[in-house]
C-alpha cells in the first residue's frame, strides 16, 4: 500500500465500519468522517516496523485491503508475541473472486516474515462467510467476545 492508495482504502475502511455498526450499533462506534480518520491513521502506520498494510488492485481500482501488526506479549489476552489481523475488507463489486483469500494469505506471509509465530483475528459473530474463509485457511475458534451495554 502507498500513500496514493489511502483515499480509496479509507473509503473501504468506512464501509467496514458501517458494516460492523450495522451488525450492532451499541458495540461498534460510527464517527462522522470515519474515512478521514482511517486515512489519517493508516498514513501514520505505513512503513512502521511490524505493520502490514496491503492493498489488492483489480481493474485499476483498489479492490480491498488487509491491515495487521506484530504484537508483543499481551498478559490481558494471554498471548505471547503474535501477529494480529485487524482488518480485511473487499469492495462488494470484487467479492467472490478470491481477493479476501489472497489478502489474508499475503498478510499471513508478511506477519510470519516479521516474526509472528501465530496470528489471531476477530470476526463479527454475524459475519459467517468471513469465518468460513478464516477456518478454511487454518484458523480455529479460540475466544468469544460478549458485550454488555450499561443501563
Amino acid at each position: 500500500m502507498t500513500k496514493a492508495d489511502l483515499p480509496a482504502v479509507g473509503a473501504l475502511a468506512g464501509e467496514l465500519v458501517r458494516l460492523h455498526h450495522g451488525f450492532d450499533a451499541r458495540r461498534f462506534f460510527l464517527e462522522p468522517g470515519v474515512e478521514d480518520g482511517y486515512r489519517w491513521f493508516f498514513d501514520r502506520q505505513l512503513g512502521r516496523p511490524g505493520v502490514v498494510l496491503l492493498g489488492a488492485e483489480l481493474e485499476g481500482q483498489v479492490a480491498g485491503y488487509v491491515y495487521g501488526s506484530v504484537e508483543a506479549r499481551d498478559w490481558a489476552r494471554l498471548l505471547d508475541r503474535h501477529g494480529a489481523i485487524h482488518d480485511v475488507f473487499v469492495a462488494s463489486t470484487f467479492r467472490r473472486r478470491g481477493v479476501a483469500r489472497a489478502l489474508v494469505a499475503a498478510g499471513l506471509r508478511a506477519l510470519e516474515a516479521a516474526g509472528a509465530p501465530q496470528v489471531v483475528l476477530s470476526s463479527a459473530v454475524q459475519n459467517r462467510e468471513a469465518q468460513a474463509l478464516f477456518r478454511s485457511m487454518g484458523f480455529r475458534e479460540t475466544m468469544v467476545e460478549l458485550t454488555r451495554t450499561a443501563g
